[in-house]
């Protein structure tokens, strides 16, 4: 077990990161396919592939998950992935090729680093390259690479996000297990005790609380597009498509919990379910297991990023 995503049999994650840019993608390569359900809940939301996660599309699996920033650029990196694939005739069978399914989804990072440097198509193919079943890099790396959080009022005073990761086994040989790349507008909780991990920081340098702002008057008109979490769920259960829906749905919670406030119209914010169809389950526990573990993912993502672009993280503010 390494508390990873890569815990659940047929998942594997692979990263692509840019420090000069500041941006990167990771990939999860599901072995065998995977049946794929998504739920958006944030207004500001880019995505690829969505269509084909449907109850009522054709395709009956999804092969890949690609998470990137770079903004809608971003979606390019998807094309890597699928030649990666295609390559190794894996996909859904058209007769004169496979046609690799792989959803996609951004997160915007243009505002640190570089703005003209984005993931693409070569980048999704080194993720997809990088792919394995071990333990999961975490923290600024990835499609956490470029992540920030608490930007009410601008990149001055935002703090770092990054990506992180977290599993754990139920009763019956299942398995669940969560990734999560945080780039919101909101601070980041402890889910368990309220504490702000990361977020809007203050005159003092620390954590001041988006929402406390908020409420005094510091609200955020117009355009604000550096914001968004986006999360990936796994089981080995066996579900439909309808089912990997709501599993999505249900992993939503743990954005809530982890994020203040979350799900705001400058938030993406967004779940993919993947289930790879070898044990039986009881898709409820799998949500309430899902929820808890998107949550941990999102504070272990904060917890491990470090400093880049002049913007502190976690780790600067705490005491030594």
């Amino acid at each position: 077990m390494h508390d990873a995503i890569t815990d659940v049999p047929g998942i594997r994650v692979g990263h692509a990161t840019d420090l000069e840019a500041i941006t990167g993608c990771t990939v999860i390569l599901c072995d065998g396919g995977a049946v794929g359900g998504a739920d958006v809940r944030g207004s500001a939301s880019g995505t690829r592939e969505l269509d084909a996660l449907d109850p009522l599309h054709l395709v009956p699996q999804c092969h890949a998950v690609v998470l990137a920033g770079g903004s809608a650029f971003g979606l390019d990196a998807a094309g890597g992935t699928m030649e990666f694939l295609e390559a190794r005739g894996v996909g859904f069978d058209v007769g004169v090729t496979r046609v690799p399914i792989v959803p996609a989804a951004i997160l915007f990072d243009l505002r640190i680093g570089r703005a003209d440097v984005r993931p693409d198509r070569p980048m999704g193919r080194r993720a997809a390259e990088a792919a394995a079943a071990g333990p999961v890099a975490e923290g600024s790396v990835g499609a956490g690479t470029g992540a920030t959080v608490g930007k009410l009022r601008g990149m001055a005073h935002a703090m770092k996000g990054g990506l992180g990761t977290a599993a754990e086994a139920l009763p019956g040989g299942v398995m669940v297990g969560a990734l999560a790349a945080v780039n919101a507008f909101g601070d980041v909780l402890d889910a368990e005790t309220g504490r702000i991990l990361a977020g809007l920081r203050g005159p003092d340098g620390r954590p001041a609380g988006t929402a406390a702002a908020m409420r005094a008057g510091a609200l955020r008109p117009g355009y604000a597009a550096e914001s968004t979490t986006l999360a990936v769920v796994a089981t080995n259960a066996r579900l439909t498509k309808a089912q990997a829906a709501k599993l999505a749905a249900l992993a939503q919670n743990g954005i809530a919990r982890a994020v203040s406030p979350a799900h705001t119209t400058f938030d993406g914010d967004l779940v993919f379910a993947l289930a790879t169809g070898q044990a039986e389950g009881d898709l409820n526990l799998i949500g309430t297991v899902a929820a808890d573990l998107v949550a941990r993912a999102i504070a272990r993502g904060i917890k491990k990023a470090g400093s880049l672009g002049g913007i502190p993280a976690y780790a600067d503010l705490q005491p030594h």
